[in-house]
């Protein structure tokens, strides 16, 4: 483990010898997967049946979904694992999704894998949130949820701060703002901008007005490693961002640059999302104080390193580029 450790300097505590995930087969959980493997990691990780087949080699499978208790409960005895690592959620692409369905799989999923992490005694439980659960901060608290998504994060963070101040819960709760990157979902915003861009199609978005904190999935794997063994930090939450606001459109144009794309822009060719939240920016001076980490990754290197890779694969068929509303 001293690899590890010497590669996370701006920590004072060991990486954990085994990791569980739920969310290990998702954009970022994949991306952290193999990352924890690199650095010696015994990994295991919940699945749904046809995921476990995407795990890499050397990654330990448990069959089980987050609604189920018992199931997370029984995948976790099993795995005994020092730190947990919790991903698995619904929405984040999804305005419409019914907020029953929300709360049951992302509130009731976080709170049995707390209640799973507290029997074992993991020493640290890191939990993703997002940076919708700030809104349009129009409320007079802190946090502003606008959907069903954002609304089950922050119940989902408000569970585990509970567990934190009734039993001492180890958890850090990370608010990931504008993740981006190489084999991210189809429908999210670089993706479908940059297979437009690639295929030579227009692009319809909405107006693109909207500010966001655009963050490189690299950074943001840093980030869950980091927020591992930072020391003193259980019951914070922290904002993975980069503390630079750019507009959608702005990016979509980098994109379109960066590519020579022959298609056009159509901005103003969709609606916004209902609740549609015109900026929201990452407090990262905070986060880089309390934890040791900061983002690393331009947006133009980001964007390259996506283009590039996008530009690799088969995936550039054309198609409703514009079915994530952006």
């Amino acid at each position: 483990m001293a690899e590890a450790k010497s590669k996370l300097g701006t920590c004072n505590l060991e990486l954990a010898t085994s990791v569980f995930l739920t969310g290990a087969t998702g954009f970022i959980g994949a991306r952290l997967t193999r990352r924890l493997l690199a650095e010696g990691v015994a990994v295991s990780a919940l699945t749904l049946p046809h995921e476990a087949a995407l795990l890499p080699p050397g990654a330990r499978a448990f069959v089980g979904d987050v609604t189920d208790g018992d199931a997370v409960q029984q995948a976790m005895r099993a795995a005994a694992p020092e730190a947990v690592i919790h991903l698995a959620a619904v929405g984040v692409t999804q305005p419409n999704l019914p907020l029953d369905v929300a709360l049951h799989i992302n509130a009731g999923g976080t709170v049995h894998v707390l209640q799973a992490a507290r029997e074992v005694g993991a020493r640290r439980i890191v939990l993703a949130g997002t940076s919708y659960e700030y809104g349009a901060r129009r409320a007079e608290e802190r946090l502003d949820p606008f959907n069903a998504y954002s609304a089950s994060k922050v119940a989902a963070w408000a569970c585990a701060r509970a567990a934190y101040n009734a039993w001492g819960a180890p958890v850090v709760w990370l608010r990931l703002f504008q993740v981006y990157g190489p084999g991210q979902c189809a429908t999210a915003l670089v993706p479908a901008a940059t297979r437009a861009a690639l295929c030579g199609d227009d692009f319809p978005m909405t107006g693109g007005e909207q500010q966001r904190d655009f963050i490189f999935v690299d950074d943001v794997v840093d980030g869950f490693l980091t927020a591992l063994t930072a020391p003193q930090v259980e019951g914070g939450a922290f904002d993975l961002g980069t503390e630079t606001l750019q507009r959608v459109r702005d990016v979509v144009a980098l994109i379109w640059q960066l590519t020579g794309a022959r298609g056009q822009m159509r901005p103003g060719a969709l609606p916004y999302r209902p609740g549609e939240v015109p900026v929201i920016p990452a407090n990262a001076a905070r986060t880089h104080q309390m934890l040791g980490w900061q983002a690393q990754v331009t947006l133009e290197e980001g964007l390259r390193k996506t283009i590039e890779e996008m530009r690799d694969c088969n995936g550039t068929q054309g198609g409703d580029w514009g079915s994530g509303n952006w």
